[in-house]
């Protein structure tokens, strides 16, 4: 009777109606969700199943933060309690990347890089990513480290940026990841590391480009000072 049935039954019997339209859902999800990982023209070629391939920038300016004592941080607090913090403080930072059309590239732990002039034409890449950084200082010393203990105060970051060329691509075959290679991205890392809390340390380059882009910014020339792996700089 089964048998029966099954051989009687006609293909336009069955509505495809709402199969279609939850498949097209599907699709509309999976796109949205790689425009919040990759680049607009990055997300459309994984979508479409394309190859990528890498992309050379002659000028770029990276951010990069860390929190402060985020060590103690970590042995002091459950593991919740960080992720929440690290949630908290860096829908902020989303939220200031979409404003100011500065692009996110990964956090790593409680480290978060930055990149303006990547993924569109922005001749005030550097003016951005400072403005970026001012931000980004403020949305922190307005995050507390534990919202169920306000006396652990609020969270602290060192923040520093360097300009220069990188190169782009997705690499890997799974859980894929946008980077940017280059002494460009060792760079600004080091100018991060080298920085203080609440304070942004960036290179000469870039302090030179940001007077060009910016010329009332305010900064203070620090002199050259030892950068691992790089020698004496001037920041």
């Amino acid at each position: 009777e089964i048998d029966r049935r099954l051989q009687a039954m006609e293909i336009g019997d069955v509505d495809s109606g709402p199969i279609r339209k939850r498949r097209s859902d599907g699709r509309k999800r999976t796109y949205d969700l790689l425009l919040d990982v990759f680049p607009a023209h990055i997300a459309a070629a994984l979508h479409e199943g394309r190859p990528i391939e890498p992309e050379s920038r002659d000028c770029v300016t990276i951010f990069f933060s860390d929190i402060v004592g985020f060590t103690d941080i970590s042995s002091t607090l459950e593991p919740q309690k960080v992720s929440d913090m690290l949630g908290r403080l860096y829908s902020k930072f989303d939220e200031l990347s979409r404003e100011l059309r500065v692009f996110k590239v990964e956090t790593i732990g409680d480290a978060y890089m930055a990149v303006a002039n990547l993924v569109e034409d922005q001749l005030d890449h550097t003016k951005r990513i400072a403005e970026f950084a001012r931000w980004a200082i403020r949305a922190a010393n307005e995050t507390l480290v534990d919202i169920e203990d306000p006396g652990r105060g609020y969270v602290s970051i060192r923040v520093g940026f360097h300009s220069g060329p990188v190169v782009a691509n997705v690499v890997g075959t799974r859980n894929l990841r946008y980077c940017l290679f280059g002494d460009t991205v060792n760079t600004a890392s080091r100018m991060e590391c080298n920085s203080a809390a609440n304070q942004i340390n960036c290179s000469a380059i870039a302090a030179e480009l940001l007077m060009q882009q910016a010329p009332l910014t305010k900064m203070q020339a620090r002199g050259a000072i030892p950068i691992k792996g790089k020698g004496e700089m001037h920041t």
